[in-house]
């Protein structure tokens, strides 16, 4: 069994065996994490990033624990884990780990990432553009944040260090290559799950595609755009949704990341 299937099998095991059964839904993810484990996560190349000019955000004094995990899988052959240390459900901001591992299970690329902005696409047309159905909007061979949009979520001392004189920052895709002004999103599925046997957590639908910018002096700060359609809610499948997350990811060498 592939852990993708891990959320509903457990739930599945969890109404026979009663609220007592020992089944873990949360084994075999890279660094070794589970719901629960401690995180001990460097704050120096957040701080660097920071100074460059990045808008990653930076983590909370109360951080500190892997609140749920998920898998990602998108087509085409994509596939990577987040370990949240914030899920966002409480009027907070999401904050997490993506792990991206090799065939062999190590781990081949890390970063760590913060939501900047959540919006709700009212109008079909709106949320054509953020899933890319229509040919345009998300795919497209880049994305502009504008200061403007940003005036209500950042205050002016992390305006003036990302946008310094100017009124725009231009991401441009991470995919499909720099030639081609549209690529179709990646589309797959996450599943989440909230506690150890699985029994609470979130399955959507995705249509995701990453950005990138160099930020002053070195480095690179990702731009992750995906619309999420939910599915269910704690295997309640009547708790339905559409948003789109704007999240900012910086790499992190392994080093910098301690899970226990």
């Amino acid at each position: 069994m592939s852990w993708k299937d891990a959320f509903s099998y457990t739930r599945a095991m969890a109404a026979r065996q009663g609220v007592g059964a020992r089944t873990r839904a949360d084994e075999a993810l890279p660094l070794g994490a589970r719901i629960g484990s401690v995180v001990q996560l460097q704050v120096s190349p957040v701080i660097r990033a920071q100074s460059a000019g990045s808008l990653i955000a930076m983590p909370g004094a109360g951080d500190t624990r892997v609140l749920a995990v998920s898998q990602i899988r998108l087509e085409p052959a994509v596939s990577f884990y987040r370990l949240y240390l914030a899920t966002g459900d409480a009027r907070a901001d999401e904050k997490f780990v993506q792990v991206f591992s090799g065939d062999d299970g190590a781990v081949a690329e890390l970063l760590y990432c913060t939501q900047l902005a959540r919006i709700v696409p009212e109008t079909a047309e709106d949320q054509d553009a953020f899933m890319g159905t229509a040919g345009y909007g998300l795919g497209e061979s880049s994305y502009t944040l504008w200061r403007e949009q940003l005036a209500g979520m950042l205050d002016e001392t992390a305006l003036a260090a990302a946008f310094g004189d100017g009124d725009s920052l231009v991401f441009s895709r991470d995919a499909g290559g720099s030639g081609a002004a549209f690529v179709r999103p990646f589309t797959g599925q996450e599943v989440r799950i909230d506690d150890v046997q699985g029994r609470q957590g979130i399955r959507q639908e995705l249509y995701f595609m990453p950005y990138v910018r160099e930020l002053a002096g070195g480095g690179r700060e990702y731009l992750l755009i995906t619309t999420e359609i939910i599915q269910s809610v704690d295997g309640d499948g009547s708790k339905r949704g559409i948003h789109v997350d704007f999240v900012i990811g910086i790499p992190m060498e392994q080093e910098r990341i301690t899970v226990q």
